[in-house]
């Protein structure tokens, strides 16, 4: 139950900064960048508040600059994770009775140090170690994470207010608790606002966590936890561990204090642990609650009426901002035949303009891939289209390994609306497009809706409101986040909630209050003001003597 006499801020979105040449905004983030780049760290893990250190470390490096060593985090065995999980069960007593407007607190706080004192510092180890651009470390590390924590905390004390209604002469109310046990955070290399926001939602409800970070993604993960320290977190509410996929499994999932898993990740990771789970169902004190958003195969599908110079600027954005590794990344375009001619004009102004590069030259707004296991499946897939009758390059083809891992922005056309580029999810710069028959449109949208196990985003584009009608019944299934004249990227917490159906997940929509409900179990109490004192209904009762 929640005290009323509380309440929180009305949250609103974090301004966006542009960095434009010469401001000073763009000075400051250059400098935090310099300084990141200068300082040699090591990065521990962080259990029951305290740094752990272990005998194994490994190097951490730009992926567009491999040449500069940014330093070394340490490596978990089986026993870091067994620490952090007693940790987090050490700290829940104390966690789960403070009252809820002293959590709300805390994150409030974070958020501001996010958007304020640490803005620049996040942004910039979001940049060097996972080579995202200013303007998308921007909305992501800084905007976006301080979004999190903010909605967060409303939509937190709006499940609080949910509360039942009372007869006569009694009082119900719900009780909302966080889950028994521990919860699992598994968190993914390209947004640092999930990566935050995974473990804080159910930290927000009364829960610990233990928090795995990918490992492309452990130097922004421990800003966010200085930042949450720095926001008076207690000690063992969020554990950072660095120990193996393996690893960490085997002991998190044997664990009868497991509670529960917050993920962002690939859907046969997810697939894998949901089985893990289910196997060992009958170790838990409590059913867990498992809580993941996966792959995509997002698509644009553009029909006749489009305006042209707008497809080309969803395909562009939608598929090649960060490299084509965000989750919603247009991967699959389908095209009308009368639209291709100009369409190629079009993109060809667009694309003849972007630079690839390091973060560090602002201007390039396209930057390395994340590691060389990415790298490498991008670049055998383009060369495996480059000898393949049924599609062709219109747009790129290019790469090198030379200085990063660099994949240039490429279109592919395919023959066959189920060519692999068009079914697989690749997770980069690479988008593939299907020419159709303009007569063919509502039989493309069926196609559209069965082509792909996922369905996590997919836009249309159209000036026609019968056939935008049309299109989005056809598609009801296809795309959990769902745009209409618009790029299928970009969800904005408090406005787009976000998640997919499918292969893609379970549709929690990280940000709101669906997602927080996940992690807190409710008690209802009722209490009656004037007890019964005879078995026998009033109406029934006979006389006593």
């Amino acid at each position: 139950m929640t005290d009323g006499f509380y309440r929180v801020p009305k949250a609103t979105n974090e301004p966006v900064y542009t960095y434009e040449p010469g401001s000073l905004e763009r000075k400051r983030l250059q400098k935090a960048i310099y300084e990141w780049r200068s300082e040699l760290v090591e990065l521990p893990m962080i259990i029951g508040g305290q740094s752990v250190y272990s005998e194994n470390r490994e190097q951490i490096r730009p992926p567009h600059d491999l040449a500069h060593l940014l330093g070394y985090y340490h490596i978990g065995e089986k026993e870091h994770v067994q620490m952090a999980i007693d940790a987090s069960l050490e700290a829940k007593p104390a966690w789960e009775t403070m009252p809820w407007h002293h959590r709300a607190s805390i994150f409030l706080k974070a958020a501001e140090l996010i958007s304020g004192p640490y803005r620049y510092k996040i942004n910039a180890a979001t940049m060097l170690a996972q080579s995202k651009n200013a303007y998308q470390a921007e909305i992501d590390a800084a905007c976006e994470l301080a979004d999190f924590l903010r909605f967060g905390v409303q939509c937190m004390s709006e499940i609080y207010a949910m509360q039942p209604a009372s007869s006569k002469g009694i009082w119900n109310y719900n009780e909302f608790r966080p889950l028994e046990g521990f919860v699992f955070a598994l968190t993914p290399f390209n947004f640092t606002a999930i990566a935050g926001n995974l473990p804080a939602a159910p930290a927000m409800m009364g829960n610990t966590v233990v928090w795995k970070a990918s490992k492309t993604a452990i130097y922004s993960a421990h800003v966010v936890m200085e930042i949450f320290k720095k926001a008076g977190l207690p000690d063992g509410v969020i554990n950072l561990v660095h120990s193996s996929g393996p690893d960490t499994a085997d002991v998190v999932f044997n664990s009868p204090d497991f509670a529960g898993i917050h993920f962002t990740g690939s859907t046969a990771v997810f697939q894998s642990i949901w089985k893990t789970i289910g196997n060992n169902i009958s170790k838990y004190r409590s059913y867990p609650r498992i809580v993941g958003e996966t792959g995509g195969k997002d698509f644009i599908f553009a029909a006749p009426s489009a305006d042209t110079t707008e497809v080309a600027t969803a395909i562009v954005r939608g598929a090649f901002e960060y490299q084509g590794q965000k989750c919603s990344a247009a991967s699959r375009a389908y095209i009308p035949r009368s639209m291709w001619s100009q369409l190629q004009e079009e993109l060809t102004k667009q694309l003849k303009y972007i630079k690839v590069g390091p973060v560090e030259d602002f201007s390039n707004f396209v930057n390395a891939v994340i590691d060389q296991a990415s790298f490498t499946k991008l670049a055998g897939c383009i060369d495996k289209v480059k000898e393949d009758k049924d599609a062709e390059i219109f747009w790129g083809g290019t790469y090198s390994e030379e200085k990063g891992f660099f994949i240039d922005p490429t279109i592919v056309v395919a023959k066959k609306p189920d060519y692999f580029t068009m079914k697989e999810e690749l997770f980069g710069p690479i988008i593939t497009l299907y020419i159709y028959e303009d007569e063919d449109i509502d039989s493309m949208a069926s196609l559209v809706d069965t082509t792909s196990m996922y369905a996590l985003t997919g836009a249309i584009l159209s000036n026609d409101r019968y056939e935008i009608d049309r299109l989005v019944k056809a598609l009801r299934h296809s795309a959990g986040n769902f745009y209409i004249n618009d790029k299928p990227t970009g969800a904005v917490v408090g406005q787009q909630p976000f998640g997919g159906g499918r292969g893609s997940g379970t549709n929690d929509k990280a940000g709101s209050v669906f997602n927080l409900l996940r992690w807190t179990s409710i008690r209802t109490i009722k209490e009656t003001f004037v007890p019964a004192t005879h078995y026998m209904y009033p109406n029934f009762r006979p006389e006593i003597e």
